[in-house]
This record gives structure tokens, C-alpha cells and sequence, in this order.
């Protein structure tokens, strides 16, 4: 009976259903099973899915595919990340609730994902905007606040005048907002923070842990964001002051050449030791214009250097001399104590700003070539700072040391003179996790003039988001406006009292996200012990690489807030982790700027979801960047097509085989077909497990197709068994790929059971040691001829029939033989002259 023509809209909606009615990828927690966890990103719902989302969730699929046909229990989940600004903005664009918006734009995905026949259990469907979900992380927030973990504090903070909120200082890129790309101001503000930095340490060397399942370029980006250095704490005696400067330096060698000091501009001394300036008009406006500057800029290498002198001194607490203190633009609070002891001889930034202001230059760090000769690098010759390594010179009691070891001395006299103390330091800032913004979770807390900062109870949780709110056109967050929301009761003593208006950063949501999804029904608590202790750690994350700093990093920081917290015994949340490269089109990321936007909807409605997603996988390697090409997904459709009219063509002779059949073969054309079976197995299998390479596992199953094709008409009559089983074996090997076409030709075999629930075949080393094996022979290098010999003959025999084939045997007749080499069933090299 003809199947018909390939129909994939047909064979793809049926199986949908099947799946969808069978539970097919419904899973619990089961300890009889190995687990594992495979997750993507969850997507912010924006209403339509996009290329980058294929990639990603068909990356997911095929590994979630695959490791359920290899017998684990797999998690599979999906959600939404539906908090956050770009909803709320989209919605004031739209003139509607974000509300309305997100949920509209949830069903419109689901389905879009649904419709590519994704392994998902649905049933663990999460939103972020749900109160069941975000009030979990409001007694999250309560529980680090009782554990000292949650803080607030007034500080210059990064604000976006389009966001109209404040932003951490990861989400400031190049000094402009991550999202809008709006130049990011300072704006001194009382926000709430985390105590990530606390967490620095472990953060940092839980990474070595990482070591092989993370790409080494994530691990160096977070070593460099966290930023620990070692070196000395010290302070400054202020002259005629009752007050100090502490300064953190990481080359206490330099410190005899410490000539003066500059402080930030946000330095909490700048008022004091300019209170009696002659000319503190000039000074705060100075100081204003610095703290209204980009802190990104302000650090960047090419700033133009500038400063203010304060009138006042400080002194150096080995040399004894004074050090006149600059107010400088390239200082930050956010880096030490805001307060670098500078040493222009030795220092780059520093040697700038002496030569613009005529300060002193002192050398304390001497060449090791002119270290030799006795000589001393004099100030007047520095055309730029020395920065290289040397031994001290005007450096009292440690003059000639190498500077590497004399950092360690200055820093041990240092200690013994209570002058200062080894430190470490950090690069990492805590978490701003406030937003002055009405689409989020609210905070937690409540504001009274009697009692100061009071914690919502816990039984009044959540604090739900007004959704009778009116989003403003400017952004701004309606809250602080709303006397219901905002105006309560104080839960400490009953007095009138008011809401935090405030509302957490969206990063707070898929912080843990992960967590919850092993556990999402659960009433009585954000997740069980007994869920996260089986499923998480996550075995496999697949995201993009511009997460590496932001989400990353804050999910590592809450796992380990949590375990401490008493909510999980995990202490990192991702095993492994892939992230996959972009789509491109026309040598560009996809953007509808550009105009190369490719909508997946239309490709699924012309060749298939199938198709789509055997051409996103074939294309080029995850890792790598891929280009859009209508050539491909045609050729995809097409080969999808071929192997439809392979079991079209031999649906009467095909039987519902077992893959890999173990069958011993009767003639040469089934031996070969089953070597060609077998090793595609080995092929695909090893692809799939090494690092995901795809492409090469398409392209193995692709030649095992083009084998079957060669030999059908041999094999049709006189060995269909061994058609069955390669024709079964092949679609094993593609559904993880192509899942719809596969469990239909699955079901036309013969088969009753589901492929999707089959166990993944295994190859049969016998099945690939070949009887007769093709040998190179090569003359001095040049490859003379071929032949055939049985498997595993000795070399003697091989030796002799290479030295009489015709075409070698012309090479040598005016040569001596000096060396035949057999490299056994594979090549024998003659070494003649």
C-alpha cells in the first residue's frame, strides 16, 4: 500500500497529540532510574519565537531525546521569564497592562513550541510573574535578610533616564544600559542589596570545579569579574587631621615611591578635607562633574587624566613624607577604599597625571639590566611609567631585593609596625537587586516611623502586584502613586505605615528558576528536599554566551545562598554548561532592523518542524555561528523526503526489526550494509557524546541512507531482514533530530510501542571487523596501488602480494628494496633507491 507523498504538517500535528495524550515526557522523581537533567534558558515571552530560540530548544531536544533512549529519567522543563522591562515597555507601547501582554504572548510561544514537538513536561510550565511563584522568592529575600545576606544602603547607583530605574553594575555595558543602550547616569539613591561579594571566595573557587563541563572562555570571564588580588591594607595619616586614609594596594613594593594621593570623587573625606579650601566653590564643582561621569569611562585606560588638589596632606607611613591629596577623575569608590597612594615612577595612570600637574616622581623599582651594572634608573629619563619587574632601589632596608619578594617583606614590616596588613580585594560589588520599575515582584518590607525597616510576615505572602495598576508613558513606575498598595499597617505595632514601592531586579527571578521547576506544584514550600536532591544538580545548560557574567553568576551566587539558608544541599546549579552561537543571515545577527529575519512559523508551515530543526542542528556545529541558508532547509526537506520513499518503496518487505540487529548476514551486500549499520552507530553515538557535534551525526545517519539506497534492490528479495534492521537503525539513529517523521515510519515498521520510549541501540563490535580489508601500498611515500587481503593476514603475506602488484612492481625494477613496512589491514610503505 503506497504511503503518499510526504506530508509533514500531517504527521507532525498527529504525533503532537500522541504524545501530548500518552504523557510520553512526564516525569518523577524516580531513584530505581539514573536522572538527568537537561535544561535551555528559559525565553522572555516577546509573543513570537525566533531562530536563536530554535537552535537553542532543538539543542535541548536532541540531548534530552537522547539521553531517555539511553535509559535515564529526564527532566525536561520549560517556563517563562516574564518579568522585567522589556514587557512593561512593550506593553506602554502597545497601550495595554503587562499583565495582558505577557500572558497573551505565553499561550501565542507555547503553542509556537508545541507546534516543534518539543520533549517538554508541560505539566511543570512555569511563569515568573505568577504569585505562586514570585512569593517564594519574597521569603527567599526575608530569609537573607534575617541572615544579614540582604542589606540597604544610600550609594551613587547607575540610572537609565529611559528605563527610568537603577541598574547593577553588570548591566551597565560600555556605559550604556544593557537594554536600551541609553548612557547611563549617577544618581545617589537608598537601595536594597545581596551580599554576593560575601560569597566572593567560594564563587571563585567552586570555578576549579567547573573545569571541563564550562567553556574555559565563561570560567575566565567570571575569574575576571569577580577580580581577587592580594596585597597590602594600609592608612594614611591626614596632616594637622584626626583622620586617615586607608588605601588597598597590590604592589606594596612600590610604597617608598608613593609621592601623593588620589581620592575619588564620591570619597566620604572630600567634604572634610575641603571644608576650608580657599577655593571649594572650584573643588565641589569638580567634584560634581566627576560623579556625574560614566564610571565605565572613568576607568578606562584612555581617559585624559584630571584633578583638583584638596590644600591638605597626607603622610607616608614609611618615608615619613608628605603626600599632597588630589580629588582625581580616574578613581572609583567601587574598586579598594576608593583611594589609590600613587606612584608615578611606577604606575602608568599615575605617571600621567605627575607630568600634567608637575608632581614628583620617585624610582624605587630598578631594571635588572642596569641592576647588574650598578647603576639606578633615574626619574628624569622615565619617558613612561616602569612597570616591569626589578630590584628596589631608595627603598631603605630592603634596597636590592627583587621587587616579588620584597613585596612580601614591606607587607610582613608593615604588619609588625601596626602600619598595615596583608588583603585581599575584590572586583565584585554587591548586588543591586532594586527597581524603581511596576513590573516585578515587590519587595518585601514595610516602612514605619516607629519601628524603621519591618519585614512582611510570612504569612501575608505574597505581596501581590496590583494589576488594576495603569502603566505610566514615561515609564515611571504607578505605585509609589497607589494609597491601596502603598499605605498599611505596620506588622510590628499596628501604626499607619508604607509599602516598599520598589521591585526586584527580573535577574532575581531566573536565579532560580531552575530550582523550582523540579518541584513547581508544591504549596507548602518553593521545593522539596526530596525533588532537588534527586534531580538538580542540572546535568546539562544550554544558553547564550552573553549570559556568562549576568545570570550565571547570580545562580551560582542563590544556590549557594539557598543551601545555607537550609532551602537545598546543592552548592553549584549547573554541571555542564553549552552555549551555543548565533544565527546569522547575510553575514549578520538576525534583527528585524536589518531586515534578515527569519520567521520560524512560515519555515515550519512550508517544509516542517522537522525540517527546521534537521537543517538548525546540520548546519554548522552548536558552539559556532550559523548561517541562514534557504538552500539548506530546501536540502533538509528534501533528504527527510528521501528517507520517507525508502520505506515507501519496501514497506512489504520490511518487518518491525530490532535496530542494530545482531543478525549474523549471508551474502557480501548484507555483510557490507551491516558494517555500514554498525559503525554509524558507533558514529552517531560518539558525536552526539562528544561535545553535541550534530552536523557529524546527521551527516553519519545521511551516509548510512545513501548505503541502504545502494543496496535495496541487491538485498530486497533475497535479505530483507538486513534492509529492516539498517532502515530501523537509521531512524532510531535521526528521531532525537527529525521525532515526528521517525515515530511515523516507527509505527509503519510494524512497531506498536512509541520510539521515543525505545531504548537507544547499541553497536556490535563483531559487525565491524570486515573479512577481506582494503591495504594502501606506497613507494617512498607515493601511494602505487591497492589491494585486497583477508582481515588480520600476516605481514609476510601482505608484504609479498604488495611487491608483485603490476603498477608497484614498475616503480621497483631499476631499485633496491631497502625496507618494507606493514602497518597491519591498513598500508605497507616500500622504502627503495
Amino acid at each position: 500500500m503506497a504511503l503518499g507523498k510526504y506530508d509533514p504538517q500531517a504527521i507532525e500535528r498527529k504525533w503532537q497529540r500522541i504524545w501530548q495524550e500518552s504523557g510520553c515526557f512526564e516525569v518523577e522523581v524516580d531513584p530505581s532510574k539514573p536522572k538527568y537533567y537537561v535544561l535551555e534558558m528559559f525565553p522572555y515571552p516577546s509573543g513570537k519565537i525566533h531562530m536563536g530560540h530554535v537552535r537553542n530548544y532543538s539543542i535541548g531536544d536532541v540531548v534530552a531525546r537522547f539521553k531517555s533512549m539511553q535509559g535515564c529519567n529526564v527532566l525536561h522543563p520549560m517556563g517563562w521569564d516574564a518579568f522585567g522591562l522589556p514587557a512593561e515597555n512593550a506593553a506602554i507601547k502597545n497601550s495595554t497592562h503587562p499583565a495582558h501582554w505577557t500572558y497573551r504572548n505565553i499561550a501565542e510561544m507555547r503553542e509556537q513550541l508545541k507546534r516543534l514537538g518539543y520533549s517538554y513536561d508541560w505539566r511543570r510550565e512555569i511563569a515568573s510573574c505568577r504569585p505562586e511563584y514570585y512569593k517564594w522568592e519574597q521569603i527567599f529575600f526575608l530569609r537573607f535578610l534575617e541572615k544579614g545576606l540582604a542589606y540597604r544602603k544610600h550609594s551613587p547607583q547607575n540610572w537609565c533616564p529611559d528605563c527610568n530605574t537603577v541598574l547593577a553594575n553588570e548591566q551597565v555595558e560600555e556605559g550604556r544600559c544593557w537594554r536600551c543602550d541609553s548612557e547611563v547616569e549617577q544618581k545617589d539613591m537608598e537601595q536594597w542589596f545581596l551580599r554576593i561579594t560575601d560569597y566572593a571566595d567560594e564563587l571563585l573557587a567552586d570555578l576549579d570545579t567547573l573545569e571541563g563541563g564550562w567553556p574555559e572562555r565563561v570560567l575566565t570571564m567570571q575569574r575576571n569579574w569577580i577580580g581577587r588580588s592580594y596585597g597590602a591594607e594600609l592608612t594614611f595619616r591626614v596632616k594637622d587631621m584626626d583622620h586617615s586614609i586607608p588605601v588597598f594596594t597590590t604592589r606594596p613594593d612600590t610604597l617608598f615611591g608613593a609621592t601623593f594621593m588620589s581620592v575619588a570623587a564620591e570619597h566620604p573625606l572630600v567634604d572634610i578635607l575641603t571644608a576650608d579650601a580657599p577655593d571649594k566653590a572650584e573643588i565641589d564643582a569638580f567634584v560634581a562633574n566627576i560623579r556625574n561621569m560614566d564610571r565605565i569611562k572613568r576607568g578606562a585606560d584612555d581617559l585624559e587624566k584630571e584633578g583638583i588638589f584638596t590644600g591638605k596632606y597626607c603622610v607616608n607611613p614609611v618615608t615619613g613624607a608628605l603626600m599632597p591629596i588630589y580629588v582625581a577623575n580616574f578613581v572609583l569608590m567601587g574598586y579598594g577604599t576608593g583611594a589609590v597612594m600613587a606612584v608615578p615612577a611606577h604606575d602608568q595612570r599615575d605617571f600621567e597625571f605627575a607630568r600634567k600637574y608637575g608632581l614628583p616622581l620617585k624610582t624605587v623599582i630598578n631594571p635588572p639590566d642596569l641592576h647588574a651594572r650598578g647603576e639606578v634608573l633615574a626619574e628624569a629619563d622615565l619617558t613612561e611609567a616602569y612597570t616591569a619587574p626589578g630590584f628596589l632601589v631608595n627603598s631603605g632596608d630592603f634596597d636590592g631585593m627583587d621587587n616579588e619578594s620584597a613585596k612580601k617583606a614591606i607587607v610582613e614590616h608593615l604588619d609588625a609596625s601596626g602600619l598595615g596588613k596583608m588583603a585581599v580585594n575584590y572586583r565584585l560589588r554587591d548586588w543591586n537587586v532594586s527597581r524603581q520599575r511596576f513590573w516585578g515582584a515587590p519587595i518585601p518590607v514595610i516602612y514605619c516611623d516607629a519601628c524603621g525597616v519591618v519585614p512582611v510576615p510570612e504569612d501575608q505572602l505574597p505581596v501581590l502586584l496590583p494589576e488594576d495598576a495603569q502603566v505610566r508613558s514615561d515609564g515611571k513606575s504607578p505605585l509609589p502613586a497607589m494609597e491601596s498598595f502603598v499605605n498599611c499597617d505596620c506588622p510590628a505595632c499596628g501604626k499607619p505605615a508604607r509599602r516598599e514601592t520598589d521591585t526586584f531586579d527580573t535577574f532575581f527571578e531566573s536565579s532560580w528558576y531552575y530550582l523550582r521547576y523540579c518541584d513547581p506544584r508544591n504549596e507548602e514550600s518553593p521545593f522539596s528536599q526530596e525533588a532537588t536532591g534527586y534531580w538538580m544538580n542540572v546535568d546539562q545548560y544550554i544558553g547564550g554566551i552573553e549570559h556568562a557574567i549576568l545570570h550565571l553568576l547570580y545562580s551560582r551566587f542563590f544556590t549557594k545562598a539557598l543551601r545555607d539558608t537550609g532551602f537545598v544541599q546543592a552548592s553549584e546549579p549547573f554541571a555542564n554548561l553549552l552555549t551555543q552561537g548565533m544565527v546569522l543571515k547575510d553575514g549578520g545577527k538576525m534583527s528585524k532592523s536589518k531586515g534578515n529575519v527569519v520567521d520560524p512559523n512560515s519555515m515550519i508551515e512550508r517544509y516542517g518542524a522537522d525540517a527546521t530543526r534537521l537543517f538548525i542542528l546540520f548546519a554548522s556545529p552548536p558552539v559556532k555561528e550559523l548561517e541562514w541558508s534557504d538552500q539548506g532547509i530546501e536540502g533538509a526537506f528534501r533528504f527527510l523526503s528521501r528517507v520517507w520513499r525508502l520505506v515507501e518503496e519496501l514497506e512489504d518487505k520490511l518487518a518491525a526489526a530490532t535496530p542494530a540487529s545482531h543478525a549474523e548476514p549471508n551474502s557480501d551486500a548484507a555483510r557490507q550494509l551491516r558494517f555500514k549499520e554498525h559503525d554509524t552507530v558507533r558514529r552517531v553515538t560518539r558525536d552526539i557524546e562528544n561535545e553535541f557535534q550534530f552536523n557529524t551525526a546527521i551527516a553519519a545517519v545521511m551516509e548510512l541512507v545513501n548505503e541502504i539506497y545502494a543496496l535495496k534492490d541487491e538485498l530486497a528479495a533475497s535479505e530483507p531482514a538486513a534492509l529492516s534492521s539498517a532502515i530501523a537503525t537509521a531512524v532510531t539513529l535521526l528521531s532525537p533530530v527529525a521525532p515526528h517523521l521517525c515515530e511515523e515510519l516507527w509505527s509503519i515498521m510494524g512497531h506498536a510501542e512509541p520510539l521515543a520510549t525505545r531504548p537507544w541501540p547499541i553497536h556490535d563490535e563483531a559487525a565491524l571487523v570486515k573479512d577481506q580489508i582494503t591495504l594502501v601500498v606506497q613507494v617512498n611515500g607515493k601511494v602505487r596501488g591497492k589491494f585486497e587481503a583477508p582481515s588480520g593476514a600476516p605481514a609476510a603475506e601482505v608484504e609479498k602480494i604488495a611487491l608483485e602488484l603490476e603498477n608497484v612492481a614498475k616503480y621497483l625494477e631499476s631499485a633496491t628494496v631497502r625496507k618494507v613496512i606493514v602497518i597491519p589491514n591498513k598500508l605497507v610503505n616500500i622504502v627503495a633507491n
